[in-house]
């Protein structure tokens, strides 16, 4: 690599935009893509800057996007150097940020400096789609950025996102897909009486207790060929009764479930409305969903990302749909996606750290990924 990424990666890390704040993050990027030729739109929605630039080559080479963000989680206490420094020590670089994904957005950033230093850039269009919304309620980042790219005919054949993919060693899990997530908010009413007069009032506790047995009794699927078993996890069950001789006048509860293919939001979102009528005929929920799950299916694209890995780094770049969401489930409406990135190990931890040297390999591996794509 001739463009080294950790300069701007402490220089990003330095900017303490923890989700929705910016503190400069986005000027920093400006700075660093404007001499390479691109062009660079701010695009504010709500509370929250995103930043989309392109160089376009001006032939009909294919389109590749870069997915990140530069919003973060709170730091949290007892860093050992300060979470917005950017310190280097013994050759790791520590600071919110540096997994997840600051680092990502320098190494790409690099690696395309260097595409355009050597022409590889000029075979095609390079793109970023930056976000300060990933961390939080991600409805004013990518997703609006993409509705914005529909309209003005911007919208790339390919998007690689830049999140922590890597487990154990850089390269070695590449993100084809993601499990859906739906989170629903439940209260049950009854009627408030005297404990040892239950014929006079009916007790919310017991009805929501049954609700949760019946949501939880069975999985809910043994998991498909790409995706493991649909989860359900009940979070919190609240009844705020202040003494032991009164039945509550209601009870409460939330859950989320990770689901596969097998699932969407609305279909379990209609079985846990179902279950609820049933038992308990007084009750409000809510729900909320942050995507049914996707797969983007072996193609051009995926062989691409995986000869780049196995020639970089010597990983096969197993293709997984584990783990949590991200904003490839807004990306996946638009064209293929897939995610590679650093090895999560210390992400959202306290003293999140990136050793200076994976980070320059993953600068390179995102060079080899851009060769591949715009070849």
């Amino acid at each position: 690599m001739a463009t080294d990424p950790l300069p701007l990666a402490q220089a990003l890390i330095r900017c303490a935009s923890v989700t929705p704040a910016d503190e400069g993050a986005m000027a920093v990027l400006e700075g660093a893509l404007a001499p390479l030729g691109f062009a660079l739109t701010r695009l504010r929605f709500g509370e929250v800057e995103n930043l989309f630039a392109i160089r376009r080559s001006g032939g009909n080479g294919p389109h590749l996007c870069f997915a990140g963000h530069t919003d973060v989680v709170p730091p949290g206490e007892g860093w050992r150097h300060g979470p917005f420094e950017g310190a280097v020590e013994n050759g790791v670089l520590h600071g919110r940020g540096a997994v997840d994904m600051k680092g990502g957005v320098a190494a790409f950033l690099a690696a395309a400096a260097d595409a355009v230093a050597d022409g590889t850039a000029d075979r095609g269009t390079l793109s970023f789609l930056i976000t300060g919304d990933e961390e939080g309620v991600a409805t004013d980042g990518t997703t609006r950025v993409l509705d914005w790219m529909a309209e003005n005919h911007l919208l790339p054949d390919m998007c690689l996102v830049g999140e922590p993919t890597s487990r154990e060693r850089l390269g070695d899990t590449i993100k084809v897909g993601r499990r859906g997530s739906v989170s629903a908010g439940i209260t049950v009413h009854g009627t408030q009486g005297h404990v040892a007069y239950p014929d006079r009032a009916d007790n919310p506790v017991h009805r929501l207790v049954r609700v949760l047995a019946r949501l939880t009794e069975a999985p809910l699927d043994a998991g498909t060929e790409w995706f493991q078993p649909s989860t359900l996890q009940v979070t919190t069950v609240d009844v705020g009764n202040p003494t032991g001789n009164i039945v509550p006048p209601r009870a409460t509860a939330r859950l989320n479930i990770r689901f596969n293919d097998t699932h969407t939001a609305a279909s379990l979102e209609a079985w846990i409305r179902g279950i609820l009528a049933e038992e308990a005929p007084r009750h409000e929920a809510s729900f909320l969903s942050s995507g049914d799950a996707f797969r983007t299916r072996p193609g051009p694209f995926v062989d691409a990302i995986r000869r780049a890995v196995r020639a970089e780094t010597g990983e096969e770049g197993v293709l997984d749909t584990g783990g949590g969401t991200s904003d490839a489930r807004f990306i996946t409406r638009f064209c293929p996606v897939a995610e590679l990135g650093a090895v999560g190990t210390t992400m959202h931890k306290v003293d999140e750290r990136t050793p200076v040297d994976e980070l320059r390999r993953l600068a390179s591996l995102y060079g080899a990924v851009i060769r591949e794509c715009l070849a």
